[in-house]
């Protein structure tokens, strides 16, 4: 497969020259090159498949894959999984309707439901809760079965880029066997999805994700829920918990831990010490045996919960999608929403319609940046309301702990505070102004319950002094994400 004098350092390289016949493109392999089989490299091959494209899909390995995230498609990821023609996918797969969120706080509840439909009046939106490796299979299933679609299971080592560096021109590969040497494969169009660990990331985007804090995650079994169809946030002066069903038998509960967090430290005992001394007694009974017995058990899974703004993508001849692109904190749920999104809009502008041959790399690139250009408005509203809203669920300072009651005061309201704000989080409300508007109404009425609860000598303080820092905090808050969403 190589041409004479081609070493195995000078095929790792970063600036690695391909072989004469990869110059003068005599052929290509596919017009789509797929890394990575997740939820949105599946879904992006099938798309392109549809649509005539010769598509070759990479995974390193396609055995069923053990995540404790990607386990909540919110409403507006399932309308864009059903557009993509892969509704299917979440029949037959155990998968629960999920009708939105119950809040708790302080042994109080405040249900926060989908949004009514657009689409079949006097019914509700719908998410779907399920076992991500089953889904994720499922997708490889059907990617499988579209025509003009082949999938490779083999692991992806570098990229190939023309003689000057500049353009993306194919990958190279390694099979899990060891029959097989490495190998190259060429296409127009080289589209990167290997998730949150990208190792191609840093090479094609400026931004680098942040690590904001670690959820750490247990199966329970035969555990009951207040409340069923709906993700259960529970909120108190320790991080929030997430419980949800997961299938009928399995409840999935995420612990987030802050770095540096005092009662999960090791001369505390550790994450295990913090589980059944700080989380136990925060649970509904109907969950504390099975969550007691799962800890004994031991088998914790962890994720770091990370924050990536989008860039603007520049290399001819790639395009880097999902996780590995753009990234959030996890706390709404909304990573495979925003990814069969992206999917949705990227396969319609690259459709041959719009772009008739993908060798054609300045149209792909306009392409790809009326794409960054719309995505702005869906994506910013999904990761400005993520990560603004886990600072608040996870205060502990009594500043953000007045919006952090605030926030759960006005989730009890129900109506327009909750129709909108639940649309926001389902990702069915796109417009970055109701997300301005509902941070203000939200702060304004944080100040109101302050003013309510002191006595009169006491209000002049709070409308001075405590309603500014209330104030600045939130703009201190937000405004990096709206700065870096918008411009990014």
């Amino acid at each position: 497969m190589f041409s004479k004098g081609t070493s195995l350092r000078s095929i790792f390289s970063r600036n690695y020259s391909p072989p004469a016949r990869a110059q003068q493109l005599p052929h290509r392999d596919a017009d789509i090159i797929i890394v990575g089989a997740g939820v949105a490299g599946c879904s992006a091959a099938v798309a392109f498949g549809k649509q005539g494209r010769r598509v070759i899909l990479f995974e390193k390995s396609i055995k069923e894959p053990n995540r404790i995230s990607g386990e909540l498609l919110q409403p507006g990821g399932v309308k864009a999984l059903k557009n993509l023609g892969l509704g299917g996918c979440l029949k037959g797969i155990g998968a629960l309707p999920c009708y939105g969120y119950c809040v708790f706080y302080n042994n109080e509840s405040a249900k926060v439901p989908y949004p009514k439909s657009a689409d079949i009046p006097g019914t509700r939106e719908e998410g779907c809760l399920f076992q991500h490796g089953i889904f994720v299979q499922r997708l490889r299933h059907e990617a499988m079965q579209t025509p003009n679609v082949t999938v490779i299971e083999s692991r992806v080592n570098d990229v190939i880029r023309d003689w000057q560096g500049n353009r993306v021109l194919g990958v190279i590969t390694k099979a899990a066997s060891e029959e097989r040497r490495y190998q190259h494969y060429f296409a127009s169009l080289i589209l990167i999805s290997d998730g949150y660990a990208s190792t191609f990331r840093k090479r094609f985007l400026p931004n680098k994700p942040s690590v904001e804090s670690k959820f750490w995650g247990l199966k329970l079994f035969g555990a009951e829920l207040p409340f069923a169809h709906y993700g259960h946030v529970l909120l108190s002066s320790n991080p929030p918990v997430l419980l949800y069903k997961i299938d009928k038998a399995t409840t999935r509960i995420f612990v987030d831990v802050p770095a540096g967090l005092e009662s999960a430290s090791s001369s505390a005992g550790g994450i295990r010490s913090h589980m059944l001394n700080t989380v136990l007694p925060m649970l509904p009974r109907g969950c504390q045996q099975s969550f007691q017995v799962a800890v004994e058990r031991g088998k914790f899974l962890s994720m770091p919960n990370c924050y990536m703004p989008d860039s603007e993508q520049t290399t001819p001849g790639l395009m880097i999608l999902g996780d590995a692109m753009n990234m959030r904190h996890p706390l709404t749920g909304a990573g495979m929403t925003v990814a069969l999104k992206d999917v949705l809009l990227v396969s319609g502008l690259l459709s041959p319609d719009n772009v008739p041959s993908l060798e054609d790399s300045a149209a792909v690139l306009r392409a790809i940046k009326k794409f960054h250009k719309i995505r702005k408005s869906s994506s910013s509203v999904i990761n400005i309301l993520a990560m603004s809203l886990y600072p608040i669920c996870a205060a502990t300072d009594p500043t953000l702990s007045v919006l952090k009651y605030g926030l759960f005061r006005y989730f009890q309201r129900g109506g327009w505070a909750v129709e909108e704000s639940c649309g926001m989080l389902a990702g069915l409300v796109d417009n970055v102004a109701v997300l301005e508007k509902h941070v203000l109404a939200v702060l304004f009425y944080s100040i109101w319950l302050r003013l309510s609860e002191v006595p009169f000598w006491k209000k002049p303080w709070v409308l001075g002094v405590e309603a500014f820092t209330l104030m600045w905090q939130t703009i201190v808050l937000l405004g990096p994400y709206l700065a870096r969403e918008i411009r990014g």
